[in-house]
């Protein structure tokens, strides 16, 4: 069985406040943890998390998976990455990405036009920008005057850009240093894998929910499976990856606005591709079987059924 070289942990959990995940921060390397990446939607920034873990767990390289490319101006997000990579040293990453529809013009009262294009500018930006070159330049789809750190990093963080299809995959590969993914089973990697290319490093944030109780961790699945794959962009994403026939009942009744009859929609197969659940070692055997179809480096997204949130990260690391 190959072996994760990285093993990941996505942070905040939901069940600690930020402060609280002190402890558990600092236990993590010995426990084998390698990464922690943030994520960025309705709760804690993508940058704080990181910011407080860099502090406690020196060892762990630190990732946002993912600050969206629309919601901080060029300037800012670049002042952002650059104030963590000072607190992180050669230790972190900086994922960017379109994020969605919903996270951008409905909460962030921000025009989702573009997306491709806004992000291959944004990574065009954040090269010469984190390099501590002054910009002034005109993207096709912003443009910036004059703006140079005043704080730039030692040494400029390698880039790593949120991708689901063909377009940006290849971008990924072409202009980052890799590419993230999420929402995907061990056996669709290959077909990511040959978009982005052999050399990128492949970072998949991976649903685990250990329990060996399948119907409540199904249940749990279908209601995170709903919110995310009724998405136009994670639709069009399974279309392409061949899931569109299982799940478009379950999206079409989502659009009806049943949405207990979506839920009930969601093939059980279909939850098991996509969610990681049973007992801890059987998780680890699933979560090794995405890195051996292509994954660089796994990242645990914990779904829970309640209990001890510490006892639940030492249950999954990696042995």
């Amino acid at each position: 069985m190959t072996q994760a070289t990285r093993w990941g942990l996505t942070v905040p959990l939901s069940e600690l406040s930020l402060p609280d995940h002190r402890e558990l921060v600092r236990r993590l390397p010995d426990l084998g943890y390698t990464d922690l990446w943030s994520a960025e939607a309705n709760g804690a920034d993508a940058f704080t998390p990181l910011t407080l873990a860099s502090q406690w767990a020196p060892e762990l390289r630190l990732g946002t998976a993912i600050a969206p490319v629309y919601t901080r101006g060029p300037g800012l997000l670049a002042m952002s990455a650059a104030a963590l990579a000072e607190c992180a040293p050669d230790r972190f990453v900086l994922g960017v990405g379109t994020s969605s529809q919903t996270i951008v013009e409905d909460w962030n009262a921000t025009p989702f036009t573009e997306p491709y294009a806004r992000t291959r500018d944004t990574v065009r930006f954040l090269r010469a920008a984190l390099a501590g070159e002054k910009v002034t330049e005109r993207y096709p789809t912003f443009a910036v005057r004059g703006f140079r750190l005043g704080r730039p990093p030692r040494t400029a963080p390698p880039l790593m850009v949120a991708a689901l299809r063909p377009g940006m995959l290849r971008l990924a590969g072409r202009e980052a240093d890799g590419a993230i993914t999420n929402w995907l089973a061990a056996s669709d990697v290959p077909a990511v894998r040959g978009e982005l290319g052999s050399e990128a490093e492949l970072v998949a944030r991976i649903f685990v929910c250990p329990t060996p109780d399948a119907d409540t961790a199904r249940a749990l699945a279908r209601r995170h499976i709903a919110g995310y794959l009724t998405v136009p962009v994670y639709r069009a994403f399974h279309e392409w990856l061949g899931r569109g026939e299982r799940l478009a009942p379950m999206q079409e009744a989502w659009a009806a606005g049943d949405r207990k009859r979506a839920l009930e929609l969601i093939p059980d197969d279909v939850v098991d591709e996509l969610v990681v659940h049973g007992e801890p070692a059987a998780c680890r055997e699933h979560i090794r079987a995405y890195v051996e179809a292509g994954v660089s480096t796994p990242v645990l997204m914990p779904l829970t059924t309640g209990g001890d949130p510490a006892a639940l990260v030492d249950a999954l690391a990696p042995e």
